[in-house]
Formats: C-alpha cells, structure tokens, sequence
C-alpha cells in the first residue's frame, strides 16, 4: 500500500470517529459547541484524505468548486440570521442530495460507457437507490425550504386522489430502477428515472404543513445520509459509507422522536396534511377575551414569585429572543425564578427555540424540556407564552375531534396565571382556534413580540 493511500485510510478513520464523538456531543448543550467543532475538522480530515487519492487525475475543477462552494456557504453562515436556520437547513439538504444524485448520474454513464462490466446487479440496485434517493431529497428540500421561507403557501396543498398519484409516481420510479438493475445498458430510461425522482420529491412536501416541518426536515436529513451512504458503496468509500449512516440513522431516530413529541406516525405525517384549516375553525363563534396593556402586564410579572416563558415560532418570525433575555434580567435581578418551557417541536426544526435562546445567552440551566416544566407549572404564578400556539392548546388533552388530540403539550393552563403575546386570534397550523385563550386566568397581549417585550422591558426597568 502506497504511503498516499496509508495517509488516507488513517484520516477516514479519525474523520470516522470524530463524526461519532460530534453525535455523542451534540447530543448535550454544555458539550454542543465541542461536538460541532469535532464534526468540522473531522469533515476536513475526510476532504484532505480524499484529494489525495490516486483516483484523482486533475484538482483543476475540484479548486474551481471549492472556491465556488466558499463563497456561496461563508456569506450563508455569517449574513442569515439564527431566526433562519431551519430554511439554511432544509438548503444544505438540498445541496447534499443534489451532489449525491449528480455523482451517482455521472457514475452510471460513465461506466456503461467505458466498463460496463462495473454495474453488476448490486452496483446497479445501490446506485439506482442512491440517485432515487438523492434526487428527491433535492426538490423535496428546495421545497421545505420555499415553505419555511413563505415563498409559497405554508398550508398543505392537497387535492382528490393525491396519495394514490405520489404513490403511483414512486412505484413507476421504483419499477424502472428495478429494470434497470437487471439491464443497465437501457440509457434511455434513465433521465426518465430521474424525472421521476425530481417530481416525487415535489409531491411529497405538497401535502405538507409548516406544523409537520421540524419532522420532515429531519426525515430529510435521514434520506441525504442514506443516499450518502448508498454512494459509499457505489464509490468502494468506508468513510462515506459509515458518514452516511451516521447521519441517516441519526435523523431518522430524531423523526421518531418529533413524531412522539406530536402523538403522530410516519404516515400521519407524509400524508395527513396537518395544518390544512378545518371548516369547524372557520366557523366558530365569537368569543371574548381579556387583554392586558404593557404597563398592566409587567405589574403582573413584578408580583410574581415564579415565571415559566414558553417560546414559540411568534418569537422566531419577531426576532424577539434578545428582548426576552432583556426581560429575563430584568426579573431575575428582582429575585424572581424565570424558567423556560421548550416543547420539542416548538418553531420549524428541531431545538429552534434552544438555538435562539442560545444566541440570546440565555442560561442553559434556565431552559426545561416539557415534562420538566409541565411538572412545575401547577406552583408557577404567571406562564407567558411567546408566539406559541397549537404547543400550548388544551384541546390536545380532552377534545377527541380536534386534529391535535393526543399531542403531549405544555400546559399552561395550570399555571395561576397566564399571559399570551400574540398578533391576533388568528389560529396556528392545525387550524383551531386554542382553547388558552378564553380562560379566565388567560391575558391577551397583541402586537409584535419584539416590540411588545420592548415595551415590557422599559416599563419593568422604570420601577424601583
């Protein structure tokens, strides 16, 4: 063995190992910032291992795309704002299932060109799996991306006989790749194949609400890390093939994990079109509600003892997370114990509000997962709720036909008192209207969370 090919295989196996210990760190905040750092030079072990492979006749196009790829992702990490994340997430799927599909596209003509002997029947399924998967992947992406980013209606999109077309769609694509395994030299069928794959992708996000997204994007992320390791064994990479199943199995337990958090299944989520606004939403009747103005809300908070915040994709969208920190100095300085509720699938991705909040130097002490601060609530005088909505509805508990029953929430209806920043009545992505908020114990605080915390933190800091 060449002392190149030595070098390579010893950096994929440290590269190997550092990807595991970054899961394992990632998997704890006060360990987070480690495992992130692991993950990066572990990923630059692997590309350094890679150039030197004697496969590797000219760097000329790989330096061209390395610069490209930089100037592209650098602005992406410094200029897009931490409220953004889960739209950079779902592009960095995108991005990943695009090259997989690519390389796997590039494999088969080349070798049914030049060796044809290569696509065996194993090398041909894998490969036909790798180009399924990585292409769907892309469009599927681009598309969660086009919803988190409002570019196209965040509600599902449904329509008569929608299962029985993606499905249709899928098994035409799977039929050919089936074909093709046992034919490979059928050229023509494959950009149909593709085709295919690219359209699935669409239609499967179609159906999908903003309300599902934290689920789908780490369902797209387990699809990218296994198309990732399909290529592995397309390409003879142990490194791509052990990365790849790190990040498939990874997202895909975090995708049984947000659908537990929503009492929901796999299927539930492809195909149940959560968050399309029920007629019964459309047409309930007019309830009063009681609101409150800055200067009586923050009279509340200075007489509690004990204050759970709930944040919610309303403080993501308002940017508000530096004026909650505001606002948490501001009472904790008063003695008062703030703590904070993350529901898991709060926001548009897995731990966006821990991210946010993080970003916001928030205590990582401070922040509670449900059943922890579900345990406290019966003895918290105030729970504020921070653009939080479908995450905080009793209706899950009690109300068999609502759409969210049997989503664990949390509750802060038993908190003694309850206070909701919130832009208006309008109801979140399940389409109902939250029971919260006709409570007795229940404020209202409308307006923009920024602002409204603003206005809070302003009239708190006035008193002595």
């Amino acid at each position: 063995m060449s002392t190149q090919a030595i070098f390579t295989q010893t950096t994929y196996i440290i590269a190997a190992a550092l990807f595991i210990l970054s899961l394992k760190w990632l998997s704890a905040v006060p360990t987070a910032r480690r495992g992130v750092i692991a993950g990066e030079i572990g990923m630059i072990l692997a590309i350094a291992g890679t150039l030197l492979l004697p496969q590797i006749v000219s760097y000329k196009w790989i330096i061209l795309t390395l610069l490209i790829g930089s100037a592209i992702g650098i602005p992406i990490a410094y200029l897009m704002p931490m409220t953004h994340v889960p739209q950079r997430t779902a592009l960095s799927h995108s991005f990943g299932g695009l090259a997989v599909g690519l390389v796997g596209t590039a494999k088969y003509y080349l070798w049914n060109q030049h060796d044809p002997e290569r696509l065996t029947p194993f090398i041909m399924a894998v490969l036909c799996f790798e180009v399924l998967l990585g292409f769907l992947t892309f469009t599927g992406s681009l598309m969660a991306f086009g919803k988190l980013q409002e570019l196209m209606p965040t509600r599902p999109i449904v329509y008569r006989g929608q299962n029985f077309v993606n499905l249709s769609v899928l098994a035409i694509a799977v039929a050919i790749g089936v074909y093709l395994t046992i034919n490979p030299a059928q050229i023509g069928l494959f950009p149909i194949f593709i085709a295919l794959a690219l359209a699935f992708g669409v239609m499967l996000i179609l159906p999908i609400g903003g309300a599902d997204m934290p689920t789908v994007i780490a369902l797209l992320n387990s699809y990218a890390g296994i198309s990732a390791s399909a290529m592995g064994f397309v390409l003879q990479n142990k490194l791509l093939i052990i990365a790849g199943a790190l990040d498939g199995s990874s997202g895909f337990i975090l995708s049984i994990i947000m659908c537990k958090a929503m009492n929901r299944s796999f299927t539930n989520v492809l195909f149940g079109a959560f968050g399309q606004v029920s007629p019964q939403a459309l047409k309930t009747e007019e309830r009063t509600v009681r609101s409150a103005t800055p200067e009586e809300a923050a009279d509340i908070l200075l007489a509690a003892s004990s204050v759970a915040i709930i944040p919610g994709y309303g403080m993501a969208v308002a940017q508000a997370q530096h004026k909650v920190r505001e606002l948490f100095d501001q009472l904790t300085r008063r003695g008062i114990d703030v703590k904070f509720g993350i529901h898991p699938v709060a926001g548009r991705m897995p731990g966006h509000m821990n991210v946010l909040l993080a970003e916001a130097d928030i205590p990582y002490d401070r922040l509670l997962e449900m059943e922890d601060i579900n345990s406290e609530l019966p003895h918290t005088d105030v729970a504020l709720v921070i653009g939080a909505n479908d995450v905080v509805n009793p209706a899950a508990k009690h109300d068999k036909n609502s759409p969210i029953y049997g989503m664990p929430i949390i509750e802060a209806d038993r908190a003694r008192t309850v206070m909701v920043i919130k832009r208006s009545m309008n109801p979140g992505f399940a389409g109902i209207e939250n029971e919260l908020y006709y409570m007795d114990k229940t404020l209202m605080l409308f307006g923009d969370a920024k602002a409204y915390l603003g206005e809070l933190v302003k009239v708190i800091g006035q008193e002595k």
